[in-house]
């Protein structure tokens, strides 16, 4: 059997299909909600707080999986639970544009800024806990440290073997 030379996988074969640019915009319905991504957790799974003002554990649809690419600070839609508050399913991830005309429209609230990471880490001006000192002189710059105990102990010294003239172990001193 001959193969095709084509070059690419299925994937490409099969095509983006959403190059026009311009698609629908999908409001909520019962049992959804708005939410914008705070964590990514791995696993298909991301943190997002819903507009509704919980913070949920979400998993990302499998339609959606290795197709649309989601990330901290998107608005997205997601589909509640009726038997789990805590829990939530991405079914729709909102492009910037389509992220203002929701603003404009009403859906989101007006704090919300669409696919911006501030206020959920993404602030340089919050203190990790690393500190650097700042050196204007060489001559404040603290000498080396020297290793600390805590290291591999050093190795014990070799007992004496008492030795010959000729460079033989004496056994009689031994």
């Amino acid at each position: 059997m001959s193969k095709g030379k084509g070059k690419g996988g299925k994937n490409r074969r099969r095509g983006k299909g959403d190059r026009d640019g311009k698609r629908e915009l999908v409001f909520k319905e019962d049992l959804q909600e708005y939410a914008q991504v705070t964590k990514m957790l791995g696993n298909a799974r991301v943190e997002a707080f819903c507009f509704d003002g919980v913070t949920r554990l979400c998993q990302i649809r499998g339609q959606m999986r290795k197709r649309v690419w989601i990330n901290m600070g998107d608005i997205v839609l997601v589909s509640l639970r009726e038997f789990q508050d805590s829990k939530a399913d991405i079914i729709w991830k909102y492009t910037p544009d389509e992220a203002r005309s929701l603003k404009a429209y009403g859906e989101l609230p007006a704090s919300v800024r669409p696919n911006e990471t501030e206020g959920f880490g993404g602030d340089e001006s919050e203190s990790d806990g690393i500190e650097f000192a700042d050196f204007d002189d060489e001559d404040d710059i603290p000498p080396p440290r020297a290793k600390s105990s805590s290291a591999a102990p050093a190795p014990a010294a070799a007992p004496k073997v008492p030795m010959t003239a000729t460079g033989e172990i004496d056994l009689d001193a031994i």
